[in-house]
C-alpha cells in the first residue's frame, strides 16, 4: 500500500470554499473512480491555517495514474472545477508526496 500525501495551500479566505467543494463535489467523484481517501486535516497550529492535508491510499503507482488520469479527465469534475473557481483560483499551491509504509510503521 502507498499513501499520497497532498497539501492545498489555499488563498486567504477561500479554505471553506476548497472544504465544501470536497464535502459536496470532489469526494463523489472519487468514489465513481474507486479513489479512496485515508484522512482529512486542517492546520490547527502551525505555520498558517490556510491548508487542507489529505492523504489518499493507493494499491500501487500504477493504480494511482490509471484512476487520478481518469477522475482529472471527468467532465462532471472539470466542469465543478470551473463552477467553484469562477470568482477566482482557491489554491496558491499544491504539494504531494508519495508515501511508503516502513517495516515499523502501524499503518501498512
Amino acid at each position: 500500500m502507498l499513501y499520497e500525501l497532498r497539501i492545498y495551500h489555499c488563498q486567504p479566505g477561500r479554505l471553506p470554499d476548497l472544504m465544501k467543494r470536497f464535502d459536496t463535489i470532489t469526494l463523489k467523484l472519487w468514489d465513481k473512480h474507486g479513489i479512496r481517501q485515508a484522512g482529512f486535516w486542517t492546520t490547527l497550529i502551525g505555520d498558517s491555517n490556510h491548508s487542507l492535508t489529505y492523504m489518499v491510499a493507493w494499491n500501487s503507482l500504477a493504480e494511482r495514474e490509471e484512476k487520478w488520469m481518469k477522475f482529472q479527465a471527468d467532465p462532471d469534475w472539470i466542469k465543478a472545477r470551473a463552477e467553484t473557481e469562477a470568482n477566482g483560483p482557491l489554491l496558491t499551491k499544491v504539494t504531494n508526496e508519495i508515501l511508503q509504509p516502513t517495516s515499523f510503521s502501524s499503518v501498512k
